[in-house]
Order: structure tokens, then sequence, then C-alpha cells
């Protein structure tokens, strides 16, 4: 039997459930949330390895209408995160909407009946499918193997993907490591079972993840061999605890916490006038920086391996008080000479070196430049989006892409930032797809989609402000693409794409009111 809703929404991070929150204030009750993971969190369900933490101020990451006064730390770590989205799901009543353990195999416009078609299949006996095959996230499923999982149908007028852009882990390229013959995991699905007690373990990647798990990994492994090909520029984390009488006041007098709020959003758009505006004024920030270092590290030596060469604000820059501490030991190794290949139980640098290991973590990131995988959403004509990004993703306020109807993204490319909290811009985005919803309602299209031409000069201004940026100074970032493209980031103050995305445009689009169906068609979907 196929389901039917009006509205279907990928995920349940922050995107998909304030999108879900939004809709159920609004009046939209016909929608349904998938999820493929066993709960509720997303990123923060997802990522649960040892020193997971938030790297923005908890007061401001976290939803303006939904403040949290109970946060324990100024930059709260995984567990508290992921309860703030529980409470969240069950206070606002979408629990009933969501669909645990259901993977979205595949979405697709179907012009003859102006909706979307969507494939979910069960996701354990999918993960165990995949396991079998020796298969990874993101990678092509072969739909004539008889083997997989059954595959069961939901039909949408609209389509929100929730999905984010750091959803799909990403693994280097290394001769053998497949065949590696210890323990290897991604920081993403962290084995908490494995005692690194006694062990010789090798990390590769320095990383947001890495930073924050490798002083774990050291505080019990016999050896730790980190493999840095880039170092990042490291900062100091101003965090602390937020002690009880804050927390009290907070819970109050919620004008209080609101301050706050403002005072560190108002903070952190400074930055931007660095990396925007005059990329000199971060000099500062480098000279902090080099202060870090030289405070943290005794071995000079260490302190050249873990100094970038590249301008401050290139790449993503991190924060961290127990990183460098942790490489400056004795029984821990920062490795820079590459890797060769995998043989049986040790790793082979470019030198040829070989080195011993019992486990191998990954902490290589996610696909950024493909946040959402090939094969999974097919617009008009059948063309799978990663064809319509040929050079690179690119949207319409980072939200819609011409050729897909009735199709919106949340953290849609050059929506992330450099500065400041993501769940601002997702909820500037839930503020867009909730106008264009009502608009369709109130007018009765039955489908908008963006022009082509719309698409184009808005890209053309972002990528003319991103070309005077720090982030295209010349170093090797997942920010860029292959092209030397950015599709990642926002290239400018966050409360200037608020303003963008106060109303949905209808002019930039093509509305089509619904039409009378062919005979013999499915009927139309009824909101």
């Amino acid at each position: 039997m196929t389901q039917t809703a009006q509205i279907a929404i990928i995920g349940t991070g922050f995107s998909g459930l304030g999108m879900a929150i939004k809709l159920k204030e609004a009046g939209f009750n016909n929608f349904v949330i998938l999820e493929q993971s066993d709960d509720i969190g997303g990123t923060w369900h997802e990522n649960h390895y040892p020193g997971c933490a938030c790297d923005v101020q908890s007061a401001l990451y976290s939803f303006s209408f939904e403040q949290n006064p109970n946060w324990t730390r100024m930059f709260a770590p995984q567990p508290e995160i992921k309860a703030y989205l529980r409470h969240c799901a069950e206070k606002y009543g979408l629990l009933e909407h969501i669909q645990l353990n259901t993977h979205v195999a595949g979405a697709r416009w179907n012009e003859r009946t102006g909706a979307w078609a969507i494939e979910t299949c069960d996701s354990p006996k999918l993960w165990g499918y995949m396991e079998a095959n020796n298969l990874k996230p993101g990678d092509v499923l072969d739909r004539s193997d008889k083997t997989l999982p059954r595959f069961r149908k939901l039909h949408a007028e609209v389509l929100v993907s929730g999905m984010g852009g750091l959803s799909t882990p990403a693994y280097p390229d290394i001769k053998g490591m497949d065949t590696f013959t210890g323990t290897s995991f991604h920081s993403q699905n962290w084995d908490h079972d494995y005692d690194f007690r006694g062990k010789r373990v090798a990390v590769i990647g320095t990383g947001a993840s890495a930073i924050q798990f490798v002083p774990e990994i050291a505080k019990d492994a016999a050896h730790l061999d980190l493999y840095q090909r880039t170092p990042p520029w490291i900062m100091p984390k101003p965090d602390r605890e937020i002690r009880p009488l804050e927390r009290m006041m907070f819970k109050k007098v919620p004008q209080t916490l609101n301050a706050f709020r403002q005072s560190i959003y108002w903070t952190l758009e400074a930055r931007v006038l660095g990396f925007v505006g005059n990329p000199r004024i971060l000099k500062i920030g480098e000279l902090q920086a080099r202060r870090h270092i030289r405070s943290q590290i005794k071995d000079k030596e260490l302190r050249k391996k873990v100094t970038p060469d590249f301008h401050f604000g290139c790449k993503r820059v991190l924060i961290s008080n127990n990183y460098y501490p942790a490489l400056d030991q004795d029984h821990v190794d920062v490795l820079t000479d590459g890797i060769r290949e995998v043989k049986g139980n040790t790793i082979v640098d470019s030198k040829g070196t070989e080195r011993q290991v019992d486990c191998i973590v990954y902490g290589t990131g996610f696909k950024a430049q493909e946040p959402i995988p090939r094969g999974m959403i097919f617009g008009r004509g059948g063309q799978d989006l990663l064809d319509a990004w040929r050079e690179g993703a690119e949207a319409y306020k980072g939200t819609t892409v011409a050729g897909f109807p009735n199709f919106f993204m949340l953290m849609g490319p050059n929506t992330g930032l450099g500065h400041s909290s993501m769940v601002y811009m997702i909820e500037s985005q839930v503020q867009y797809v909730l106008d264009a919803l009502k608009k369709m309602q109130h007018r009765g299209w039955k489908t908008v989609e963006v022009k082509e031409d719309a698409i184009s000069q808005y890209n053309a201004s972002i990528h003319a402000k991103l070309g005077d940026s720090v982030w295209q100074t010349g170093c090797k970032s997942w920010y860029v693409n292959e092209n030397g493209k950015n599709t990642t980031l926002w290239p400018g103050f966050t409360w200037q794409f608020r303003q963008q995305t106060k109303r949905f445009d209808a002019e930039q689009y093509v509305c089509e009111a619904a039409e009378v169906m062919e005979q013999g068609g499915e009927p139309a979907l009824v909101g």
C-alpha cells in the first residue's frame, strides 16, 4: 500500500525538526518526517565519539523560539544537544509524525501527478545488506540485486531535505585499506566496545572531529600515530561551566537568557568583517593562534608540524584547549609523510616506513561537496540532482533548484558559516519554505519551481562576494570543490541572509495552478 502525505521531510536534526515545528504551528498537519536512524537528533545522534561537543556557544546553537536555560557548559556536549532535540520533538508533538529506521532510497518527481514518489526501506536491514556487500554510506546500490531489502512507496506533494551538508562520511583513498586486519571505523560510526588500552592506534585526519576525540584516545592508547595532511589553525576554546545560579536566573528570567544569546550573536557576527570584508583583520586571530601553539607545546619540531602555512581563516578555524597538550606526549607521534598503503596490520608511509597498528580511526570528515548522495533525488526528466550540479552544488538562496519542483533544501549550498550558528540560518530557511507553502495553499498553486535565470543571477552575486574572501586565498579545504568553486559558505552577515529569506519571492518562480489530471492517472494528493 502506498502512503500519502502533503509534505515529506527527511531528517530529524535541527533542520527537520525546526521545519516540522513551524509547519504544525501554521496548521500544516499532513506531514511525515523520515529518519534513517533509530532515534531523533540527526548529526547529534549519529556522532557520539568521545569528546563530541558543539563548537558554537550553546545559547546560540539552539532554536530562538525554544531557548534552553539548562545548558551546563558554554559549549554543550553531544548528549545534552541530543536531549534538547528530543525535548523539542516531544514538546511540539512531532513524535506521531516521525518514522524511525526509515532509509530514503530515492525520490523521483512525477510530472504527470505533480508529486514526489519516494522509496523507503528498513534501515537496519539495509545496513546489514551493505555490511555483507562491503558497501559504505553514499555508495550506489545495485537495484537489480534480489537480496536488497523490500522498498516501500510514499507519495508527497512537497519534499523538504533536512539532511544537512555533513551527513555522508568521507573515507580516504588509500591502497589496501579494505584489507586491514585490525579494527577500523569512522568517527561517525564510533565503536564504543573497542578498548584502546594498551593498543597501538592510528588516527587519519586532523579536522574538527579529530581534535575532539584524539585527546580522549591518547589517554588510554599505548601509542598513537596521528597522520596529518594539513594542520588546522586552532584557537583557545572559551569554555566553562554555566553555574547553577546562572541557570536558575535564565530559567526564572528568560529575558536574561535572550540578552546573553544576543550578546553572543553580535560578537560572532563581527568576525565577518575579517572573513569577507578585510582578511587582513584576521592577522590578529593568527597571532593569537600562534601564541596558543607556543604556550601548549614544548617541542619545537612539533610546533613546526602543527603550524599551518596558509592564511588564517582559509580553512575552518577550530577551537580546543586539550588537543595540543595531547600531541605533546611521548607516546604520541604526529606524522606528516602521508600514507602509501595499508598492508595487513601495518601502515606504510610515502617513505616506505612501516608502523604496526591495532586500530585505525578515520577522522576524515564528510562529503561536503555531495550533501545529497547520487541516485537519491531525481527531478524533471529523471535528472539526478548531482548531474544538475556538474560544476558544483548551487541553489537559489540555498533552498531551491531549477528542474526540481516542490523541492526545498535546508542547509543547502552556500548557507554554511565560518563564524556563527547554523541554527540561525536554518530558522531563516524554514521561514522561507513556510511562506512558500502558505502561498501555494492560498493561491491554489500545485507546483513552484525556481527559474534558471534566478539561480544564475543569485549565484553570480554570491561568488562575486566570495572572490574577495579569505576562503579563496589558495588553501585546499572542504569549502571549495575541485574546480575552485566555493559551494559551501555564505559570504556575509547572517542577518543579511535572513532579510533575503523573509518572504517567498514568487516572482522568481514558475508557479502553476492545479490542473485536471489525465484520465487513468493517479489521484492528486490533497493536503
